[in-house]
C-alpha cells in the first residue's frame, strides 16, 4: 500500500527540507488499519530501495548507548550499516545493544572513534557532553547524527552547529515528525491558517528507570518536557505556519514537583494571524497506552485532524469528509530516519533536517525570556 501525499501546502518539499526518499518511506510503513473509500490510498508496489545483504555497508559508530532512544535505532543499523562500536559508560548496556549487531564494545568515545574507517557516528550521549563528543567528531571530519537538543544550552548548541559548518562536516538530527503520517494528514489543509498540536508522554521518573537519571537535572538535560519533546511539534509549527513567529511560552512543574517543568504550553503566532498552539508533558501516567496526543490544523483548503487512537478526519471546504486511521506512535520513525542518513550519507544527508534548523527551534524553545513574548524572525 502507498500513502499518496494530499495537496501540498505553501510549502513544497524542497523547501520543507523532507528528504522524498524519507518522506514516501515513512508513509508506505505508517500507515495502518483500514480506510474508507475515497480517502488518499492505492495499492502499489513499494519503490523503496531493496538493499541487498549482499550491499557494501557504510560503517557507523555508536556513542551513548545507554539513551532511550538507541533501541530504536538498532534494526536499521543492522540493515544498512556495519557497526564498528558500541560505547556507553555503562557497559553492560553497551553489551545489551552491540551483541545483535555484532559490534564489539568499548568504554570511552575515543576508543569508539579509533575504530578504523568510521564513516558516521550516531550520538546519545548526555546532553551537558554533546558539544565535547561533536567537537571530536568535526576533528576528525566523522559526519554525525545526534539527538536533539545537540547541547546543554543555546549556546553549546549555537557552538556545535558554527564549527560543523565551517569545518564542512555533515551532520543531521532526528526531527522524526517531518514526513510522517501526521505532518503530511496535516497538510492536507492547504495553507495553514490555525494549529493545535499536543503530545503529552509518561512521567519524569521514567528517565530513573531507564538508566538515564540526568535528563532530570537542568544543568545537564538543558531543559525538561518542552526541550525533550517539544522540538519536533515546534518544528512542524514553524513549517506550517511559513512566517516568522511570535512566541509566548508557560512551563510548569506542579504535577511531579521534578526540577524539569512536567508540562508546558507554547503560542507561536505571525503578524498575519496565524497561529499554532504547541502542548507538551510529562503528565500521563506509566502506562502500555504510552501517551496522549491530538493534533488539529485549519487552512485554505480543509480542516484536517488526529486523535490518540490514530482516527483522523479530514473535511474539506465543501463540507465532504474522509477518515483514515494512522499510526501516531513515533517510536517506528526512527528506523525510517536511519533508512534516509544511510540514503544520504554521500551527499552529506541532503534533504535532512539541519543543524541550523535546530537552532531556529530551539532559539523559540530556550529563550531565556521565560513567560514573556519573544521574537524570532
Amino acid at each position: 500500500m502507498r500513502f499518496v501525499e494530499p495537496r501540498p501546502g505553501r510549502i513544497d518539499e524542497s523547501r520543507r527540507g523532507v528528504h522524498p526518499g524519507l518522506q514516501s518511506i515513512s508513509a508506505i510503513v505508517l500507515i495502518r488499519g483500514r480506510v474508507n473509500a475515497g480517502i488518499l490510498i492505492e495499492a502499489k508496489e513499494s519503490t523503496a530501495v531493496n538493499h541487498s545483504s549482499s550491499a557494501p555497508r557504510p560503517s557507523a559508530v555508536v556513542l551513548g548507548a545507554s539513551h532511550w532512544h538507541a533501541p530504536l535505532y538498532r534494526a536499521g543499523l543492522a540493515r544498512r550499516f556495519r557497526v564498528t562500536a558500541v560505547q556507553d559508560p555503562d557497559p553492560a548496556v553497551s553489551r545489551a545493544f552491540a551483541e545483535p549487531l555484532g559490534a564489539p564494545v568499548v568504554a570511552s568515545v575515543d576508543e569508539a572513534l579509533d575504530q578504523d574507517g568510521s564513516e558516521v557516528a550516531f550520538v546519545f550521549c548526555p546532553h551537558h557532553e554533546m558539544l565535547a563528543v561533536g567537537r571530536k567528531l568535526i576533528d576528525r571530519g566523522i559526519p554525525f547524527v545526534i539527538e536533539k537538543p545537540a547541547g546543554a544550552n543555546l549556546d553549546e548548541l549555537r557552538t556545535l552547529e558554527e564549527e560543523a559548518r565551517l569545518a564542512a562536516v555533515p551532520a543531521t538530527v532526528p526531527l522524526v515528525q517531518r514526513g510522517a503520517p501526521i505532518d503530511t494528514w496535516l497538510r492536507q489543509a492547504g495553507d495553514i491558517v490555525y494549529e493545535r498540536m499536543a503530545f503529552v508522554a509518561g512521567p519524569p521518573s521514567r528517565y530513573r528507570g531507564n538508566g538515564n537519571p540526568w535528563m532530570l537535572e537542568p544543568a545537564l538535560s538543558g531543559g525538561g518536557s518542552l526541550m525533550n519533546l517539544g522540538p519536533h511539534f515546534v518544528d512542524l509549527a514553524i513549517r506550517h505556519l511559513g512566517h516568522h513567529v511570535d512566541v509566548v511560552r508557560k512551563l510548569s512543574t506542579t504535577l511531579h514537583g521534578e526540577a524539569v517543568d512536567d508540562h508546558s504550553t507554547m503560542v507561536l503566532t505571525t503578524v498575519t494571524g496565524r497561529e499554532a498552539i504547541v502542548e507538551v508533558g510529562y503528565a500521563f501516567p506509566d502506562s502500555p497506552l504510552k501517551r496522549y496526543c491530538s493534533f488539529t490544523a485549519a487552512g485554505t483548503s480543509g480542516f484536517a485532524t488526529v486523535d490518540t487512537t490514530g482516527d483522523a478526519t479530514f473535511t474539506d471546504q465543501s463540507g465532504v469528509t474522509k477518515r483514515a486511521v494512522l499510526e501516531v506512535d513515533s517510536d517506528p520513525l526512527y528506523d525510517v530516519f536511519v533508512t534516509g542518513v544511510a540514503d544520504t550519507l554521500t551527499t552529506g544527508f541532503a534533504g535532512l533536517p539541519t543543524l541550523a534548523e535546530l537552532v531556529t527551534t530551539m532559539e523559540l524553545i530556550w529563550s531565556p525570556h521565560l513567560e514573556r513574548t519573544v521574537r524570532r524572525g
